[in-house]
């Protein structure tokens, strides 16, 4: 067995067991699904094993287009990558309102001064 065989046969025991784990998800939640998928297991093993394995790579071409929809929707991914943004950086840059920027501004100098308090020395006795 050389190595594209190889290859191909993990492939399609992927595809397989795909398919059959989504005809499975398929036959729990629709009860049309159910007898269609009762009636596909009547087949051979061979009929069987093609059905699977064609049910798993649809499978995976749609998962494949769901995941590539998700990341282009962040802006970042093969699907996005269309070249026409000029930073090196693939994530887009947040934008903070500087109003809140002020206010952690000044909530951080709030924590600085009170730690420069709790830190001083007391002039009261130690309770």
């Amino acid at each position: 067995m050389n190595s594209e065989t190889g290859i191909d046969f993990l492939k399609k025991g992927f595809h397989v067991t795909l398919g059959a784990t989504t005809s499975l998800v398929e036959a729990i939640q629709d009860p049309l699904k159910r007898e269609e998928t009762l009636a596909q297991l009547r087949l051979g093993p061979n009929e069987l094993g093609e059905y699977l394995a064609e049910k798993g790579a649809m499978t995976e071409v749609e998962a494949r287009k769901f995941v590539d929809g998700v990341v282009a929707q962040y802006g970042s991914g093969p699907a996005s990558s269309t070249g026409s943004s000029s930073s090196s950086s693939p994530y887009p840059t947040p934008t903070i309102d500087l109003s809140l920027q002020q206010d952690l501004r000044d909530l951080t100098a709030q924590l600085a001064e009170l730690r420069s308090q709790l830190n001083a020395p007391s002039n009261e006795g130690n309770l």
